[in-house]
């Protein structure tokens, strides 16, 4: 996508203004994140990177930033909010309705995560399960609006909420003026609309460009006119949509200047660093940024690059098989598929070889009838734990040359 020519400012529905007055309205009521540079990552990726922690909101994301800017720009005596949302807009919106006394109604998909609902709960808000799917929840949020005399708040595609989210990038230019390129996941479109105002106004350009994950390309396909499908299982699930907003469209199409797209390899790989470099827990839309650096270092070589940390929420069992996927790819895990006869000794004498590498074994599995093997032969897969490939790679030339026949079971 070619960089574009501005349009006027005032042309466009959220302009800086805006995001200077929501910035004055809720800054007393939002945790003021840190934006970090981040040595270790740039030393890796080539980019100075900056950081922007916006898991340490008090409901871990960005979200609650657009949700308090509607609340607090609604007429007195409104009777309630409703919204549609099984992620983290439903829990900015619940906690900050609540403080306020604004009575909110999240309507959620039946198949929501019970720790989702039990969350959005917990801030106040009456959760109503509704349809398998997140169109059929808005769809009913809706009905319910008119029904209940409720005020929707979209998660994306309202001005309120764009100028909010855009408070992020007011706080990133002034605690490091000289970034020079944002870094943005794309969902809806939201926060990367409000941030690519906040660059247009800059003193100096900043480019803006947009992250999607390859399974959800839709504000691409919307922005360049492709028709990729919009599907499968994301690891970055808080940026799965698949019909960005109207307003948003607009504002991304004369405002951001690309869209790069990465692979959930690279988003398991962003989640794992961000844990085991920075000590922080981010969930996979959250890890999109750094995901494109780490893709594409190319694209961002010697840049000053901003990227939003924009939510901490993950489940901790899909946090752990991440980590222990990486440790896999990068050799520190391993299975092995190794041949034996069925004899006594044969597993002792395996054990001496991972013994003598100093391999540690952390399960075995045997396994005598469901092979291909002759009757007596057996396959023994042996889960191991190496300081790294290398080390790995030893062992594995050490068990041919004790004569075994070996193989790695390999990760997708």
């Amino acid at each position: 996508m070619a960089t574009h020519t501005r349009p006027a400012p005032e042309t466009l529905p959220v302009t800086l203004a805006d995001v200077q007055a929501a910035h004055a309205r809720i800054a007393d009521q939002i945790v003021r994140t840190p934006t970090f540079i981040s040595k270790t990552l740039s030393e890796l990726t080539g980019a100075t990177v900056y950081l922007k922690f916006e898991n340490l909101q008090f409901t871990a994301a960005y979200k609650e930033r657009g949700a308090l800017n509607t609340l607090l720009q609604l007429p007195a005596g409104t009777s309630g909010v409703i919204a549609a949302s099984a992620g983290n807009h439903a829990q900015g919106l619940a906690y900050h309705a609540n403080r306020l006394g604004i009575p909110a109604t999240i309507v959620m998909p039946t198949n929501t995560p019970t720790v989702k609902v039990t969350q959005t709960e917990g801030h106040g808000a009456t959760v109503v399960l509704f349809g398998d799917t997140f169109d059929a929840a808005y769809a009913h949020a809706r009905e319910l609006e008119v029904e209940r005399g409720l005020t929707f708040v979209h998660p994306f595609d309202d001005a309120r909420v764009i100028a909010g989210q855009g408070t992020v990038a007011i706080e990133m230019l002034k605690d490091v003026p000289g970034i020079d390129t944002f870094l943005t996941p794309i969902g809806g479109g939201g926060l990367i609309s409000g941030m690519a105002v906040v660059a247009a106004a800059a003193e100096h350009p900043i480019e803006v460009i947009g992250v999607e994950a390859e399974l959800f390309p839709s504000m691409y396909n919307r922005i360049n006119g492709t028709d990729m499908p919009c599907a499968g299982d994301t690891l970055a699930e808080g940026i799965a949509v698949k019909e960005p907003g109207a307003i948003t469209s607009r504002m991304v199409g004369a405002l951001v200047d690309d869209i790069v797209l990465v692979s959930e390899r690279s988003l398991e790989q962003a989640v794992s660093l961000l844990l085991q470099i920075e000590k922080t827990v981010v969930e996979g839309a959250g890890a999109a940024g750094l995901a494109a650096l780490l893709q594409h270092p190319e694209r961002f070589a010697g840049k000053t690059v901003g990227v939003v940390l924009c939510g901490g929420n993950i489940d901790t069992r899909l946090l752990a098989n991440v980590l222990l996927r990486d440790l896999a790819r990068s050799g520190r895990l391993a299975r092995l598929r190794i041949r034996l006869q069925d004899q006594p000794g044969a597993l002792f004498n395996v054990a001496r070889i991972f013994d003598a590498e100093r391999v540690n074994i952390i399960e075995i599995y045997h396994q005598r009838v469901f092979t291909t093997l002759p009757a007596k032969g057996l396959i023994t897969d042996v889960e191991c734990e190496t300081r790294d490939r290398a080390h790995l790679d030893r062992l594995i030339a050490a068990l041919r040359v004790g004569g075994y026949e070996v193989s790695t079971v390999e990760l997708a």
